[in-house]
């Protein structure tokens, strides 16, 4: 009888993929960073003839390892934490568990899901902006945007930066909007500081409200926190929104960038979105970008952002002049 082989953790991965199905091994790659797909997939090609016996070994090795993880002990908070920041970055990861952390520790503003945005809105719109500001960081975005929306016109702009400049979220304000919820629903649990809100929060709930709301509320805010102002400008504007420029515009603004920028902002990039660039450019145009990007290897992260950042300022730019046209949001909205 043939010794089993001993394969090593990229290689039992690989075996364990060889055994799913084509489209779930597929949606795991697409979560696999370049060198990991090109490592799996090597790597599948070396255990290509394992045999059964070899299969039940990594697959109890995997059942064993799965069953250390899951404990009755086991403190779920720290791997979830871990999970999230590194798929989403230490920001949205913050937003995100902040909203899906237990009761205890999600101060207990679950029952406002049944509401209507308009009678979120109508709860807090005599009180203080503060506490309108920890409740529209408290909800998801999209429904913050509603309830932004519906929110006196005159203390938008402060509601606004106030979301923007929310941190540590002591539990008095916390329990101050407790109660008031708790006068329409009916009881109420003690609560624990919370943080909440920021820049980015603040960016996503404009972004989600009509454009005429954009266009109302900036310039208040401006006259109020020009720093804010601008944070919360940079924050609307991030390099994912260049994909939705038409073809014409985003042709306009590669024809702008410098080829160095736009190497660097393309090396970090999933191969759809980089693709979706170079079709707005000639065949030899791209064909030389492939070549550059190729011929750069590994590139430094951080460059890699700087480069994007770089880009978007200058598309933000290049929209204010009115030599890109971005795509309006709400409609027939402009035309009120």
């Amino acid at each position: 009888m043939n010794a089993l082989r001993t394969f090593n953790g990229t290689e039992r991965a690989a075996v364990l993929m060889m055994l799913v199905g084509e489209e779930e091994a597929a949606a795991i790659l697409q979560k696999l960073d370049p060198d990991e797909v090109r490592a799996l997939g090597k790597a599948m090609f070396t255990v290509a003839d394992v045999s059964e016996a070899e299969v039940e070994q990594v697959l109890d090795d995997f059942v064993f390892k799965a069953r250390e993880r899951s404990g009755v002990s086991f403190d779920p908070a720290p791997r979830i934490e871990g999970i999230m920041n590194r798929a989403l970055g230490p920001e949205r990861a913050e937003s995100v568990l902040s909203r899906i952390m237990p009761p205890q520790a999600a101060a207990g503003l679950e029952q406002l899901q049944w509401y209507e945005p308009e009678e979120i809105a109508a709860m807090v719109e005599e009180e203080h902006p503060q506490i309108a500001a920890v409740l529209l960081a408290n909800l998801d975005p999209d429904i913050a945007a509603k309830v932004f929306e519906h929110l006196p016109e005159g203390v938008q702009p402060q509601i606004l930066r106030r979301i923007a400049k929310l941190g540590p979220v002591p539990p008095e304000a916390m329990e101050t909007l407790k109660a008031m919820l708790a006068n329409r629903s009916g009881g109420a649990r003690k609560s624990v500081g919370l943080q909440l809100g920021g820049t980015r929060e603040a960016a996503k709930i404009l972004s989600g409200a009509r454009k005429i709301t954009e266009r109302r509320v900036m310039p208040k805010l401006a006259k109020i926190d020009r720093d804010v102002a601008k944070a919360i400008e940079e924050a609307m504007f991030v390099f994912d929104n260049l994909l939705e420029l038409d073809d014409k515009n985003l042709s306009t603004l590669i024809r702008s960038v410098d080829s160095e920028i736009l190497v660097k902002s393309l090396k970090g990039v999933e191969e759809d979105v980089r693709n979706r660039f170079l079709g707005c450019m000639s065949s030899r145009a791209a064909d030389g970008i492939r070549d550059e990007m190729e011929a750069r290897g590994p590139m430094k992260l951080a460059d890699v952002l700087e480069a994007q950042k770089a880009m978007i300022a200058l598309a933000r730019g290049l929209v204010k002049d009115g030599t890109l046209q971005m795509p309006s949001k709400g409609g027939d909205d402009d035309y009120v």
